[in-house]
């Protein structure tokens, strides 16, 4: 008991000077106060927790969709799903939401402190308000790249090291904000670009590529038989070992894809693994070009044809006119042995004579 004396007095002296009222409604207000902290922090490990929940569902639904295509034919042969890239996708969706509720969170919590203490929320919200747009008009192409760079990964358009088109280059994505994307092209060089100026975006990587090739042949080659060739090589490529693992489909013919001025194009396609398009592409042309030279057949070059019209030329001297010089030899010999006549080069002293007043 005798401890409990100075804080008693301390207590009475205190309701004295401020009145038994004044201490009631400090004591409310900041358990009020206590009450606005701990609701916050357990709403921010809600909602963390409901993130949390949610972007494993997104990896979970995303790998099992990609099982689901897998299953259907040639999808099925490819290799092993790619989870890290679903995990990096995901978790980076996760940290902004986490960021985003954690500071809308924290401002409503100030925002009602603030009110217990007495300070009016008019003036700061409409400055808040105020800021809010000038910020908006400001940043607004900053905040335009954030919502397409999160709609990019939510929506799973493109990862790290996926051959895409975005309009500005192609090539490698090296990088993924949420800001900008980095791209490197073939030449090396690394593209950043903002992630609100892409309109598009062209995939190439993404679960399965198409091989085509269009070959000419020349007019008098049977196009049955140059397709027959073709499609043959292509068949043999694909049942070797080191090729077989590429190729997801068999090889087809499409048939003529073109009558052109040169020669027939004949198409071919064959379905094989993302980014190897290209090397299959490559290994195709070599080995039909040696199926034809060993059947014999021609690819064409370019031809021409050309109209040869005599009646009527176009380039060339014109006929001489009857009463021209050269229509008769007798006037063009004596103009030719005439001094001074243009023409005459064997004597070059030629007298032309003082020109009268008023000539040039």
């Amino acid at each position: 008991m005798p401890a409990l004396l100075p804080s008693l007095a301390v207590t009475d002296a205190v309701d004295d000077l401020l009145g038994e009222e004044a201490v009631t409604e400090a004591s409310l207000s900041a358990l009020r106060i206590v009450l606005i902290i701990v609701l916050a922090v357990l709403a921010h490990q809600v909602v963390r927790r409901l993130i949390k929940r949610l972007t494993r569902s997104m990896r979970e639904r995303g790998v099992q969709r990609l099982a689901r295509l897998r299953s259907r034919g040639p999808l099925g042969q490819t290799g092993e799903i790619d989870v890290q890239r679903a995990s990096m996708r995901t978790e980076t969706i996760g940290g902004v939401l986490r960021s985003v509720s954690g500071v809308a969170i924290a401002l409503i919590a100030a925002m009602l402190v603030l009110g217990e203490f007495g300070i009016s929320l008019g003036p700061l919200l409409a400055g808040a308000g105020v800021a809010g747009v000038a910020l908006g008009f400001g940043a607004q192409k900053i905040v335009q790249d954030v919502l397409s760079g999160l709609f990019m990964l939510i929506e799973d358009q493109y990862g790290i090291d996926d051959v895409v088109d975005i309009g500005e280059a192609i090539g490698t994505i090296e990088g993924i904000g949420l800001r900008t994307t980095r791209l490197r092209d073939i030449y090396g060089t690394l593209w950043h670009v903002p992630n609100g100026e892409i309109r598009r975006v062209g995939n190439m990587s993404q679960e399965w590529a198409q091989a085509l090739l269009d070959i000419r042949v020349a007019y008098g080659t049977d196009a049955d038989e140059a397709a027959a060739v073709m499609l043959r090589a292509a068949e043999e490529l694909r049942a070797e070992e080191d090729w077989a693992p590429l190729c997801y489909d068999d090889p087809s013919i499409w048939g003529v894809q073109d009558l052109a001025e040169d020669g027939v194009v004949i198409r071919l396609a064959v379905r094989v693994a993302p980014l190897t398009q290209w090397q299959v592409e490559r290994e195709l042309r070599r080995r039909i070009k040696a199926a034809f030279d060993a059947q014999g057949i021609e690819i064409p070059l370019p031809q021409r044809t050309v109209w040869m019209r005599p009646d009527q030329p176009v380039l060339g001297p014109s006929e001489p006119r009857e009463d021209s010089p050269a229509a008769d030899p007798d006037r063009v010999r004596d103009a030719a042995s005439a001094k001074g006549t243009r023409g005459d080069f064997g004597d070059l002293n030629l007298d032309w004579g003082e020109p009268e007043r008023g000539e040039l």
